[in-house]
């Protein structure tokens, strides 16, 4: 029994503020979130963390009234929720936004909060999940202030930080203008959700003061997000986001100072597909289905693509190899014949500095013509873009595998693999190497000759027929200049042997740099 002495009546008071605190906007503005479509703060929380794992750090934080006699009478609560959670039993942080309060608008306990939320998860080294529901910065503030103010992003530089050390999901739930889009984009993985999500710098009452008219879909709505490479993932409801979230999160680390673990294999690593073997059509003009073959590859049921929306002639993605996750690439012919355009090139960029910071060896299946050319490409600054891409590759210092299913061509063809290290590649028979295609190279290199001939046609033609018969990815094996020519069905044996060989190579501990956005 407690005594007259005992702190019972400020224990009392803290729970009173909680059970305000809980409240969030009050009923009226819980009820119009709820008649949106969409789901509370804390509901989002209880939805995306392991049952009763969360932690709420702050929760008495916000604005609060008092009457005469100094008695609290209302307490309206931060517009940020922090705290920490579990996702399959591991530690993470998460910090979302209260729609329900004020639009998620900044009030000064905010800030604070989502700045610590940063923090802590830098600190403990875990898993930092945002949920981003609300606008930024307002000419309200400077009204309140009467001043202005130099804007300077309170807090970018522990986003900065966190990009090189742990993982960072951010799920748009809500329309998400100023810092907030920027604070969704500064992650490793993004989703918004069909319908509900709405993403821009500036909203359409700002783009109406210009002259120009849009809906909030038009605008900034998922999928045109997506398609622009601003977001990772469309979802159709925030509980597909939150899954998505935590599928993301199971194939990597806690943070950069432990590796990707090996989860109990699901598949067997000598599986073999027969289909494999026509697979690759014998018309080097015919397209075919890239992610089956993905599939087929990696275990069952373990491939999880990133990006899919934008860069589309690149499929990235995150998959396992007799349990061990791994960074996958592969060309897709269905989009430019496997051309690297200046947005796949930006998406392998991207996604080449994710797999170094997060020590994840990397698997890519190519079938690359090269740059895609023309006048398009040449303004969307491709060879720009390449190059970075280029260079992503060059500097990755994880295991990397190479299999070469139908072209590499040119210097994007080149780019599948950093030439000065140690090769794990194979070839399978429909490979088709060199500086460029036969088919449109002979009129570059052998335009002399075609001009003086009498039969222009024929002599392309046996130009044509003599550099074929060389063709043979057999005959640069002769060199040795590919170092294994392999059976198709037998690639998931190798790629998971290439997984355990090299899981010793891995190394903790931040690289260099981080991922940019």
């Amino acid at each position: 029994m407690a005594g007259a002495e005992d702190w019972s009546p400020e224990l009392a008071e803290i729970a009173e503020r909680e059970a305000m605190a809980a409240e969030m906007g009050g009923p009226e503005r819980v009820k119009r979130q709820k008649d949106g479509g969409k789901l509370t703060v804390r509901e989002r929380i209880a939805g995306l963390l392991d049952p009763g794992s969360f932690h709420e750090i702050g929760g008495l934080s916000g604005h609060a009234e008092y009457d005469e006699q100094n008695r609290l009478t209302k307490l309206t609560p931060s517009s940020f929720v922090l705290g920490r959670g579990r996702i399959d039993g591991r530690p993470v942080v998460v910090g979302g936004n209260d729609f329900t309060v004020r639009a998620s608008g900044p009030d000064p306990a905010a800030g604070k909060k989502s700045i610590a939320a940063e923090r802590l998860a830098l600190e403990l080294k875990v898993p930092l999940i945002r949920l981003i529901d609300g606008f930024g910065g307002s000419v309200r503030t400077q009204d309140a202030l009467g001043r202005t103010y130099i804007p300077d992003n309170p807090g970018w530089e522990h986003m900065v930080a966190n990009l090189g050390q742990v993982p960072v999901v951010a799920l748009g739930l809500g329309t998400i203008a100023g810092i907030h889009a920027a604070r969704l984009i500064a992650s490793h993985y993004s989703v918004m959700v069909r319908g509900k999500s709405h993403m821009f710098m500036a909203g359409p009452p700002v783009m109406a003061r210009l002259g120009q008219t849009f809906t909030k879909e038009e605008l900034g709505g998922a999928d045109l997000q997506a398609k622009a490479g601003a977001c990772d993932a469309v979802a159709e409801t925030e509980e597909e986001a939150f899954a998505l979230a935590r599928r993301f999160l199971s194939y990597l680390p806690a943070s950069v100072h432990e590796l990707p673990e090996q989860t109990a294999p699901s598949d067997q690593p000598d599986r073999r597909d027969d289909w494999l073997l026509s697979a690759i059509p014998r018309n080097r003009r015919k397209a075919y289905d890239a992610r089956r073959i993905v599939r087929a590859l990696v275990d069952r049921d373990s491939f999880f693509e990133i990006g899919a929306a934008f860069g589309g002639s690149m499929i990235t993605g995150l998959a396992r190899f007799d349990g061990w996750p791994v960074a996958l690439m592969a060309s897709n012919p269905m989009v430019y014949g496997g051309g690297w355009t200046a947005e796949a090139s930006q998406k392998v960029s991207r996604f080449v500095d994710f797999a170094n910071v997060f020590h994840l060896p990397v698997i890519t299946l190519v079938d690359i013509p090269g740059f895609v050319i023309g006048l398009e490409a040449e303004m969307a600054g491709t060879v720009r873009h390449g190059g970075r891409a280029l260079t992503a590759i060059y500097q990755s210092q994880v295991p990397w595998c190479s299999v070469i299913l139908r072209k590499s061509f040119g210097v994007a063809g080149a780019g599948h693999t950093d030439h000065s290290r140690v090769q794990y590649r194979f070839a399978w028979p429909s490979a088709d190497w060199g500086s460029m295609p036969v088919e449109g190279g002979v009129e570059a290199a052998y335009r002399a000759e075609i001009e003086a001939a009498p039969d222009r046609e024929a002599k392309r033609q046996e130009i044509e027929d003599r550099l074929n018969a060389v063709r043979s990815p057999l005959r640069s094996a002769e060199h040795f200049l590919i170092e294994e020519m392999i059976d198709p069905r037998d690639t998931r044996r190798l790629l998971c042997e290439f997984a355990n060989l090299t899981a010793k190579l891995r190394r903790p501990g931040p690289v260099s740099f981080g991922v940019r956005p």
